[in-house]
């Protein structure tokens, strides 16, 4: 007979006798009244990059997706399977939340297995089928000249939250709401060597600091 995990029974003993007891009430709420949060995170299912850890959320307040490299496809109301567009659906249509937030990452695995075209990233494949969509037809991603290795990969990691921002706006239901100012979209990328957190700035299409954004939207 397989075993659980260990590791996971140890982290929840420690969860029921230290975080449980201070958030007893909080749980107790969300189980009557059920969940509000007004933030959906999408980000990518690294186990290095967990959105609750970085911003310290507590329970309720983040309705999180993860996914390989945090891509979001375009609206494609057919009849497959799309987990990630049924997410969004429900944020936005039934829990009615007022931010997205597409969080890239360095060390991105499957953006580097993109670029690398490393096996088995084959047609066939459902790895190879969901880093496909990063691209339009006919787009060529490459090195530029004089771009090293690294520069490059962060350059891809960062223009997979650019794309998924765009995809986002191809869904009716969330082009509604961000028209009626209901709902906004961002952009973030996390530094897992510094845990440093750069967030998007639109007009600049650049990613900034945390302390340059502020500093920037405090007007100094």
């Amino acid at each position: 007979m397989n075993s659980f995990p260990k590791s996971l029974l140890d982290g929840y003993r420690t969860f029921t006798t230290q975080r449980l007891p201070t958030e007893q009430s909080r749980y107790h709420e969300l189980s009557v009244r059920g969940q509000s949060p007004e933030v959906m995170v999408i980000g990518c299912c690294d186990s290095r990059v967990s959105p609750e850890v970085i911003f310290d959320a507590g329970p309720g307040e983040l309705f999180v997706v993860r996914n390989i490299a945090n891509l979001v496809p375009t609206y494609q109301p057919d009849s497959g399977a799309h987990g990630v567009s049924a997410a969004l659906e429900y944020a936005v249509s039934v829990l009615r939340v007022k931010h997205i937030v597409v969080l890239g990452h360095a060390q991105c695995g499957g953006i580097r297995a993109f670029i690398d075209k490393i096996e088995p990233l084959s047609p066939g494949d459902f790895i190879g089928k969901w880093m496909a969509m990063f691209i339009k037809p006919g787009e060529i991603v490459e090195q530029r000249a004089h771009e090293t290795m690294q520069d490059f990969v962060t350059r891809i990691e960062k223009a997979a939250v650019f794309r998924s921002l765009e995809n986002l706006t191809t869904f009716p239901f969330v082009r509604a709401r961000i028209d009626s100012g209901e709902l906004q979209l961002h952009g973030a990328y996390f530094g897992v060597a510094e845990g440093s957190l750069f967030l998007l700035d639109k007009a600049a299409k650049e990613f900034r600091s945390v302390h340059e954004s502020e500093r920037i939207a405090s007007g100094e």
